[in-house]
């Protein structure tokens, strides 16, 4: 007797590979591609400028930004920039 599979025909590994070959090639073929990626590209061209936060270290800033922050203190000393950090001169 033979054994009869589950519901009709039994998918080989042979039958497997066209499709898993084609499912491979999808990504090379563009169908994964989203404007979303467009969009952060053009963010990107921003500039940027690195300051000091009061720990010491560096933040990068987009430079729109600080011309909107309100400026609190120009021309600040080199003892009173360092008291604000925290360090003894």
């Amino acid at each position: 007797m033979k054994n009869k599979s589950r519901n009709g025909k039994q998918i080989s590994r042979r039958g497997i590979l066209p499709i898993l070959g084609s499912a491979l090639l999808i990504p090379f073929l563009g169908f994964g591609r989203s404007t979303d990626d467009e969009i952060t590209i053009s963010n990107e061209k921003e500039e940027y400028q690195t300051l000091l936060k009061p720990d010491g270290t560096t933040v990068k800033v987009k430079i729109s930004t600080l011309k909107k922050s309100k400026i609190l203190e120009k021309n600040v000393s080199n003892k009173s920039l360092l008291s604000w950090l925290g360090r003894k001169l």
